[in-house]
């Protein structure tokens, strides 16, 4: 059974950081892309940004310059710094993967989701 457990969520001022981390366990195989995504309420959920087994990384507009998404392939882990926050940042944060759990088969896989309000 494979799993995405999110870490790193809180309150924190306007301006603040905050680093979010994601680690996948279970039978893996492999892992494939993975990323962020957030989801604030009345909202679509929406990618932050994501990172190929390569290092190679895509973020959304909004968080270009303020946010990065980094990657420890052994550890099977991923960590989103967030600086410069901001009160349009507030929403539920959640981890995917495209992970291989045996030979053949490839499947997306989502954690529960952390919180991350941005409030003075």
């Amino acid at each position: 059974q494979v799993q995405l457990v999110e870490s790193g969520g809180g309150l924190v001022q306007p301006g603040g950081s905050l680093r979010l981390s994601c680690a996948a366990s279970g039978t893996i195989l492999s892992i494939n892309i993975m990323a962020w995504y957030r989801q604030a309420p009345g909202n679509e959920r929406e990618l932050v940004a994501r990172i190929s087994s390569v290092g190679t990384t895509n973020y959304a507009d909004s968080v270009k310059g303020r946010f990065t998404i980094s990657r420890d392939n052994a550890k099977k882990t991923i960590n989103l710094q967030m600086n410069s926050l901001k009160p349009e940042d507030t929403a539920v944060y959640f981890c995917n993967a495209d992970i291989s759990p045996r030979l053949g088969i490839l499947r997306n896989y989502w954690g529960q989701g952390t919180q991350v309000t941005v409030s003075s």
